[in-house]
């Protein structure tokens, strides 16, 4: 046989990338990465208005369920949303990933959510090794210490963390301080990362979210993927979206009856011009996040039939990660969300210590860039703009009477931001281990459904209200609330931690991947194919997930190679060693 590419990798997420590299590492200039969404440089992200009401992913032909307003032609803009019955669902579409939007925090969970539905080997233990080759590679390491860096938001957590009897640490982000993990250069300063891309030191914009215009974050394009295009000439796809999977026979014609092991042809369509191509490879990597991989797995099976042995677990153990957003409004303290990372510092409760199954989650200090802060004071309540209403109108007067008033226009200014409601105010992100027990599938046009039963997870979203509430009376804040959505009789929850439906496990009776170590992260019943993302985790790790998705794909791609990952990406000593 001769394929096109010994490998085709479909997204460019954590698992997506760390694959890219590693198999174009032992097979250079043969490995293609299919992208979905944009590829954005330095100061490419938007951000007016106009750019940012565009900078969404919606195309025409795809029954997709969107929040109102948002489905309007084809756009090919960074955020996904979905809505579904009980639950929103924001993923990524970029070059890079999930890592474009996340809010960096790279963090191990405990071994207590490694639970009997996690595989014998793939409890944390087995993990430990890929972690900490991840987090060398990725940069991890909290936030420095020093004047230049403090933020008060991250002191007022942790203030209210101990008076309210809980623990709080400072998190490991993956953000730009210096070219390595203990250097560390004033902030704003611009220099070539260890892999030879260009980065700012973070300059605490709080703008991770929307996508890193100063390249502070260490996305997934800034290394893994960067070694990979620059070093072993991978292949990039970027606006094109992968449609089929089909196996081929022994003369390497697509034939649904075969197992995988001559290979397979991969159809995708370039969202620009329309056009449909199809390539042959050896083998092939879904990694298209957990929507995407469920979606295309399902169509493969169900609609198209070319897969049509994937295990009847597909689409089984959907989790949000338990992800539950929350705002205090008005505290006595100074908050001042508006400068950082977007999240520096966790409060415990229940997750890492004394460890409860149906309360275990974790608060994070989230922060929103200084744009959104200006909104915020336009939308503040009335009675908080009265004093610059009467300030405007004795103006006016004093101009009509032809007796001007020095100064008027500043003591306006002040009496309209006085008030100050965003520097007072703080958002809490919090995500916990919920039951995961979620179901995706296709309807009967073959859309994707998300089942949520978000009745079954109640006792902790419970918690997490009370522990806001709790947080909010230490910081003598007027008020708190969730997300609108969440108020009944809604009770629409919104995640950005989508994770399971190809559950990893011993067998194709209970996992949709394979877990053992020679053939980790395979589709049962098939040869070659595999899935490395959050659809492999069998529940939620109550922790930021991409730690654990990360660590799960280096082990996906050590499957695949032979070759045990280091965090020496360019090191090409071991590249030929071990070939199959």
């Amino acid at each position: 046989m001769k394929w096109d590419y010994e490998a085709i990798v479909i997204g460019s997420g954590f698992g997506g990338a760390i694959n890219s590299l590693r198999l174009a590492k032992k097979w250079p200039g043969k490995v293609m990465l299919v992208e979905r969404g944009k590829r954005y440089g330095m100061g490419q992200f938007p951000r007016s208005p106009k750019d940012m009401a565009q900078n969404f992913f919606n195309l025409e032909e795809e029954a997709v369920p969107r929040p109102n307003g948002f489905k309007q032609g084809n756009r090919l803009g960074m955020f996904d949303i979905r809505s579904y019955e009980h639950i929103d669902v924001v993923v990524s579409a970029g070059y890079g990933g999930g890592s474009l939007i996340y809010a960096n925090v790279f963090m191990a969970p405990p071994e207590q959510v490694f639970d009997e539905r996690w595989p014998s080997t793939c409890k944390k233990a087995d993990l430990e090794y890929y972690y900490q080759v991840c987090k060398e590679v990725l940069g991890s390491r909290p936030i420095p210490s020093g004047p230049e860096w403090d933020l008060a938001k991250t002191k007022y957590f942790q203030r209210t963390a101990k008076k309210l009897n809980r623990d709080s640490q400072l998190v490991d982000i993956n953000v730009f301080f210096g070219p390595d993990q203990k250097s560390t250069l004033p902030p704003g300063t611009q220099t070539r990362n260890k892999y030879g891309a260009i980065q700012n030191t973070c300059n605490y914009c709080s703008e991770c979210d929307v996508g890193c215009n100063t390249q502070s974050k260490n996305t997934l394009d800034l290394n893994y993927l960067y070694v990979a295009e620059h070093d072993f000439s991978l292949n990039v796809k970027t606006e094109t979206k992968a449609t089929k999977i089909t196996p081929l026979d022994a003369d390497g014609h697509p034939k649904s009856s075969e197992y995988g092991q001559h290979g397979y042809q991969v159809e995708v369509v370039n969202l620009i011009s329309g056009e449909v191509e199809t390539f042959s490879t050896r083998r092939v990597v879904v990694s298209a996040g957990t929507l995407g991989t469920n979606e295309l797995l399902l169509k493969c099976r169900d609609e198209y039939r070319t897969l049509p042995r994937i295990s009847s677990h597909l689409g089984q153990g959907f989790s949000g990660n338990g992800d539950f957003l929350s705002f205090v409004f008005n505290s006595q303290q100074t908050v001042d969300s508006t400068r950082g990372p977007v999240i520096t510092q966790r409060i415990d409760f229940n997750l890492f210590d004394k460890f409860d199954k149906d309360r275990a989650f974790i608060m994070e200090d989230a922060s929103y860039p200084n744009f959104l802060a200006w909104f915020v004071e336009g939308e503040k309540p009335a009675f908080m703009k009265l004093g610059a209403m009467v300030d405007t109108a004795k103006a006016l007067l004093n101009r009509a009477l032809k007796r001007p008033h020095l100064g008027r226009m500043g003591g306006v200014l002040s009496r309209l931001l006085g008030h100050d409601l965003s520097s007072r105010s703080s958002v809490h992100l919090c995500m916990g281990y919920d039951k995961s027990n979620g179901t995706i599938s296709l309807d009967n046009d073959n859309n994707l459904l998300i089942d949520w039963p978000y009745q079954d997870s109640m006792e902790l979203y419970r918690s997490i209200n009370r522990a806001v509430s709790d947080f909010s009376d230490v910081v003598g804040a007027s008020d708190n609330a969730p997300l609108p959505t969440w108020l009944w009789p809604a009770r629409r929850n919104v995640s950005v931690h989508p994770l399971g439906g190809c559950k990893i496990g011993d067998s194709a009776e209970n996992g949709v991947t394979d877990c053992h170590p020679q053939r980790f992260g395979q589709i049962f019943h098939y040869q070659n194919l595999y899935v490395a993302d959050g659809s492999i985790l069998p529940t939620a790790v109550g922790a930021n997930p991409s730690m654990t998705i990360a660590a799960m794909s280096e082990r996906v791609a050590e499957a695949i190679t032979k070759i045990k990952p280091d965090s020496n990406l360019k090191d090409e000593q071991e590249v030929f060693k071990h070939a199959s």
